[in-house]
């Protein structure tokens, strides 16, 4: 059972990497809108750039992990491989194409409801059960999402980005679940988040690559389109990818999941600040609900502790 403190670092971790990734949709739409750059094949450069800088950590922690355990088995492997097709692959090559074809803002209200789809499969699986106040939560924040960007009129291409974004929603949660049962049950195997993460995305950013190559051609790129996908790779891929496998240790699939949320709140502040998307009423209070909503989803833990905490005291009678 993780220490308040391991939940609170890890919460903190998940964070950082939710800012990183909200300053992703920005430079992504930035690659897509003003340079022209292929959905796929631009999603693929930047993850198997990101697996060729993370590749040497990965592989020394693979070689001392090789040294001191078992290693990677048959079954192992097989999973690694699912969860690079999932959770890079598929999950990251959709959320390119959605964003090809639609505004940040539509996208973003689909990927919104991933929380809700983490829940369902963890009551399924029967690994974790969300609280009534989680539950409630998690209600505040998908319907503060949908105040927030409100009905969005969909026409030709818009249709094929709204598949890609349910797509990226499902394979995300997948994914996420993937990711966490992988991390913890390779403990000691594969050299930590390191070695899982760089396994896992050079299968998926190969698998990506391949298929944008096959698809759309090598993408055409100048210097600034080099430095978006630079910085997206080192920071906003091998790093934060690293950090979040890190955090997936310690936080249930529920709490991961509705921080992870508040990319909807920080892509808004960023596309005002540097798209010039000015914010009317309506979706200032749409943010203020899905904030109050992650706060619920993350204060609840505690809460349920604290109560449970304090059932022994008052069931005991004087000595």
């Amino acid at each position: 059972m993780a220490t308040e403190q391991a939940r609170l670092v890890a919460a903190a971790q998940t964070l950082l990497v939710t800012f990183l990734w909200a300053t992703s949709w920005v430079l992504i739409k930035i690659g897509l809108d003003d340079l022209d750059l292929q959905p796929v094949s631009f999603a693929g450069l930047r993850y198997a750039l990101a697996a060729a800088l993370l590749l040497p950590f990965g592989w020394r922690a693979l070689r001392s992990a090789r040294r001191d355990g078992p290693g990677i088995d048959r079954s192992l492997g097989r999973r690694l491989l699912i969860l690079g097709v999932v959770f890079y692959a598929l999950a990251q090559g959709t959320q390119f194409a959605a964003l090809a074809v639609l505004p940040a803002a539509t996208v973003g209200l689909v990927l919104a409801t991933i929380p809700v789809w983490i829940g369902v499969v963890a009551w399924l699986r029967g690994a974790e059960r969300a609280s009534p106040l989680q539950l409630g939560g998690i209600v505040l924040l998908v319907a503060g999402a949908a105040l927030y960007f409100g009905m969005v009129e969909l026409g030709g291409a818009g249709w094929f980005g709204l598949g890609s974004a349910v797509v990226c929603a499902a394979a995300s949660t997948v994914g996420q679940h993937m990711a966490r049962d992988v991390n913890r049950d390779a403990q000691g195997r594969l050299g930590g988040a390191v070695g899982v993460t760089s396994v896992s995305m050079v299968i998926g950013s190969l698998a990506l690559l391949g298929t944008g190559v096959a698809l759309e051609g090598w993408p055409s790129l100048d210097g600034r389109g080099w430095a978006i996908i630079a910085w997206l790779a080192a920071v906003n891929t091998a790093f934060a990818f690293t950090l979040f496998n890190r955090a997936l240790r310690v936080l249930t699939a529920v709490e991961s999941s509705t921080i992870l949320n508040l990319l909807l709140v920080m892509v808004a502040i960023m596309a005002w600040i540097f798209l010039g998307e000015a914010l009317d009423a309506r979706q200032v209070l749409g943010l203020a609900v899905v904030t109050v909503g992650v706060a619920i989803v993350q204060i609840a833990p505690l809460v349920g502790a604290r109560r449970r905490a304090r059932q022994p005291r008052a069931a005991g009678g004087p000595d």
